[in-house]
């Protein structure tokens, strides 16, 4: 018999990491959520390295890894951004990323089987007018991702990005109206992805039914991705 897979999903307890947690549960998927918010399996700030690595031994191994922990950060032109905001948007969104990498990465080169799943962003690709820490940050993430894909080529363990347009969750609803309207309007199917529609695929990626793909960026975008 197959064992149970088993599945880390930081900021899983909302929007996109919820919505995967609840879409990977249903393939039978073991799911640990890590969050600084109340009901995660494990509260965890993911911008702390000692205390991921501390979640990392507490869990043991796993087989998939989906970083959905993230932030939006101050919305305002680059000359107008706090110094605190843009570090804080790092921590959470790249220094996360690489925390949770650095941590469960190892286990799964040693088995010789893992998928990792990071989201980055359009804006990463873009670059989101008034929007500066949030599509810098996503850029290094698709960026890590390329790297880490090359990294673990050859191991079975494979890494790829998900690139979303905007997506109707919580997270976004603390998007400033003038900078949601604005990231809405470049769809062109002229709506908002839901949740679900990204999960499923989260799936795909973290599934058998991946093998030849790894430091790639997946585009759900409704329609923006023009590269």
């Amino acid at each position: 018999m197959t064992r149970t897979r088993t599945a880390v999903i930081t900021g899983g307890v909302s929007g996109l990491g919820k919505a995967t947690a609840a879409r990977l549960e249903a393939d039978g998927v073991t799911v640990i959520t890590l969050d600084i918010a109340g009901g995660a399996d494990l509260t965890v700030d993911v911008t702390d390295a000692a205390a991921v690595r501390a979640a990392a031994e507490q869990v043991g191994p796993i087989d998939i890894l989906v970083n959905s922990a993230g932030i939006v950060g101050p919305t305002a032109p680059l000359w107008e951004i706090p110094l605190d905001g843009w570090e804080q948007t790092f921590a959470v969104n790249v220094r996360g990323t690489f925390n949770t990498c650095q941590a469960f990465v190892p286990g799964m080169r040693e088995r010789g089987w893992g998928r990792v799943v990071n989201f980055a962003s359009m804006a990463g690709k873009d670059g989101n007018p008034n929007m500066s820490p949030y599509s810098a940050s996503k850029a290094a993430v698709i960026a890590l991702t390329k790297s880490l894909g090359k990294e673990l080529a050859t191991t079975g363990v494979l890494a790829n990005v998900i690139t979303p347009a905007v997506i109707e969750t919580p997270m976004n609803a603390t998007t400033g109206p003038e900078a949601l309207a604005h990231i809405t309007s470049l769809i062109p199917m002229g709506r908002l992805g839901q949740a679900g529609e990204v999960a499923e695929l989260v799936a795909w990626l973290a599934s058998d039914k991946v093998s030849f793909s790894t430091g790639a960026v997946y585009d759900i975008s409704g329609g923006r991705a023009t590269y």
